[in-house]
């Protein structure tokens, strides 16, 4: 159970490193199953096409989203787990107004066929 609670730490742990170095949409893109599923302001964003759309139509600027999860469990047979922990997100918006919330995050992840953890609701 350790190594995958260690494999599913350090595939968050390099999601939240992509999402700061190169942006919400590579990081969001890179780490989604194909059949994620995003909850963003009360819309269900389902798949991965629909994730990379939805990044790619965003008008805000200057967007930071931080994170570490804090608990990780990973089922018995090893291919699914989540995790939670506190996020920061900030932004500016087209008119120069900066926004910052803070909250919980928790994300569900799956093992795919080729071994590599994705994850498919967040």
């Amino acid at each position: 159970m350790e190594k995958y609670k260690q494999e599913t730490r350090e595939t968050e742990l390099a999601f939240a490193k992509l999402a700061k170095e190169q942006g919400l949409k590579v990081a969001f893109v890179t780490y989604a199953a194909d059949d994620a599923v995003l909850n963003r302001g009360n819309k269900l964003i389902k798949g991965k096409k629909a994730i990379e759309d939805y990044y790619s139509n965003q008008k805000l600027q200057n967007v930071s989203l931080e994170w570490e999860p804090v608990f990780i469990e990973v089922a018995v047979s090893g291919d699914l787990g989540y995790t939670y922990g506190p996020y920061t997100f900030s932004s500016v918006d087209s008119s120069g107004k900066e926004t910052k919330s803070e909250g919980i995050f928790h994300t569900v992840w799956k093992k795919q066929a080729n071994g590599k953890w994705r994850y498919v609701w967040d």
